[in-house]
């Protein structure tokens, strides 16, 4: 999908009947390992909430921002009255439409007024407390969206109610043990979207209107019970930012007519114009905030290692204690950083010794591998990491590892690239040919007749065995056969070029000076 045409892609699984969940690792590589967009800093937005409250509805619309942004136009982004809204799944009814975890398949890039350039992912979530998902369903999905979000937009109806305070402390609880431990709060921001405002007269629509409701919100008295207190807190202490927007009605014909297909002409007047504000908020390049982990910002590779990391943690039967989290965290935080080192030492080994350059000098090899392996790894421990010295040692370990067994598979490849190892084994076998074939003469003339035929039927083997070797080469068909050959021709270069080497360590030895003559005096 994330090579044609763009369109939702499902990334996590939701498996109801069984209450489990399964990451798509090929869809969600084949989005973030995209050659341009790889290596960029990411920005997530993500929408979640309860479901059936227009979550992907909303979403369609910061799809049309993003294209017409890309597009060059900005003032009229909105787009034609009798235009449909396209994007993500969406309908009206009783029933969820979206299941899982879905992103669009298209990143976008934009430019920030500082010049840097960062990939915007959209993401989606399942419709949340529906009548087949257990509140561990809803908090796994939920938790896995904040977790790898850079914005996290908490969809809500009319109104922020208690119980919807109260299921965030889920989520803000791995928050509060996170920055014990690392001191940072681990998620950055949280906005409030209430949808349907029916109080303007209290406070106003939009930005300034939601500030001050959620102010008086998330307010923290002393007369307060000490839980609600806590879920107050926690909130803060959690997020880096939080912020709250009131959205009004769009209109009846959007809540009651089931042949509503998104064109603007149905949709009320003020709805339009808040959306005007609440988009550009979100996804204006100077209000673009990249995804940082423990103060590190992430890529697009990096997201992709927090996601396995995370959701191992969610594929057993209970929800997992947010220690745990924090633990997958430092695991897919210290995977990323050997992956960014090894793709370092993989790009500059393959620069000095890669498929179209020519042969390297063993020696020199070794020593390229050994000044690139220090530098992946100065890269590897520069990088922020969680966990500590000790929890990052055994990664740096397979790091080392990992780069020895690339090193030999680049030593293979250089070695195959010499022309006399090549035809190493035609020659081992020529210079049998050869010799059998002037010994077959010296015997034959002092009349060892025998011993002359012996040598002729091996020096037609072995032209059989040098017809057959080429022959192997040639096709690329009986490899087994072709291994033994070189196999068998290196044993004898080995066993003709050891002989000399014993032989004069063995007369070394025997005329090694005094010896003799201390044994005449000894006797």
């Amino acid at each position: 999908m994330a090579r044609g045409r763009p369109g939702p892609v499902q990334i996590v699984l939701v498996h109801k009947e069984e209450h489990s969940f399964e990451l798509d690792e090929k869809a969600l590589s084949q989005v973030l390992l995209q050659d341009a967009i790889r290596d960029l800093d990411v920005v997530v937005v993500s929408v979640a909430g309860a479901f059936r409250k227009g979550k992907s509805f909303l979403l369609d619309f910061l799809l049309r921002y993003m294209y017409m942004q890309k597009e060059g136009g900005r003032s009229h982004w909105l787009g034609e009255n009798d235009e449909p809204l396209t994007g993500f799944s969406w309908r009206g009814g009783s029933d969820p439409e979206t299941t899982g975890i879905q992103i669009w398949s298209e990143v976008f890039i934009v430019e920030k007024p500082s010049g840097n350039k960062v990939a915007v992912v959209l993401m989606d979530t399942q419709g949340a407390f529906d009548s087949q998902s257990t509140v561990k369903d809803c908090a796994t999905i939920f938790a896995l969206s904040t977790m790898t979000s850079s914005v996290q937009i908490y969809n809500l109806s009319q109104n922020i109610q208690e119980d919807d305070l109260q299921q965030l402390q889920l989520f803000t609880e791995y928050g509060r043990l996170a920055m014990d431990e690392i001191f940072l709060k681990p998620f950055q921001t949280l906005m409030f979207l209430v949808r349907d405002w029916s109080f303007p007269y209290e406070y106003s629509y939009g930005l300034d209107g939601g500030r001050r409701f959620l102010e008086k919100r998330l307010e923290v008295k002393s007369h307060q019970h000490e839980e609600i207190q806590n879920v107050r807190k926690h909130i803060h202490s959690c997020f880096t930012n939080v912020n709250c927007f009131l959205l009004p009605h769009p209109g009846l014909k959007v809540a009651t007519s089931p042949n509503f297909d998104g064109r603007l002409k149905d949709i009320a007047e003020e709805f339009k114009d808040q959306l005007q504000d609440l988009i550009p908020f979100v996804l204006d390049p100077s209000q673009l905030l990249e995804k940082e982990i423990n103060g590190s910002k992430v890529t697009c590779r990096g997201l992709l290692e927090y996601f396995k990391a995370y959701i191992k943690i969610y594929q057993g039967e209970d929800l997992p204690h947010p220690k745990s989290m924090l633990q997958a965290t430092a695991e897919a935080n210290n995977l990323a950083a050997v992956a960014s080192a090894k793709d370092m030492y993989y790009t500059n080994m393959e620069k000095l010794c890669g498929g179209d350059k020519p042969y390297v000098a063993p020696d020199l090899l070794a020593e390229k591998h050994r000044v690139q392996s220090s530098l992946a790894l100065q890269h590897f421990q520069r990088i922020k990491k969680m966990g500590g010295k000790e929890f990052s040692q055994r990664y740096e370990e397979e790091l080392v590892q990992e780069m020895g067994e690339l090193f030999e598979d680049f030593a293979k490849h250089n070695q195959s690239k010499n022309i006399f190892n090549t035809f190493r084994t035609p020659a081992i076998i020529f210079s049998g040919i050869v010799s059998l074939y002037l010994s077959s003469g010296v015997t034959g003339y002092i009349g060892l007749d025998v011993v002359s035929q012996l040598c002729n039927l091996v020096v037609g083997l072995l032209l059989i065995t040098l017809l057959a070797w080429g022959y192997i080469r040639y096709s690329g068909q009986y490899r087994e056969l072709g291994v033994v050959i070189d196999t068998t021709a290196e044993f004898l270069l080995g066993t003709v070029t050891s002989q000399p080497n014993s032989s004069s360590q063995t007369a070394e030895t025997s005329t090694s000076p005094g010896t003799g003559a201390n044994n005449k005096k000894s006797q």
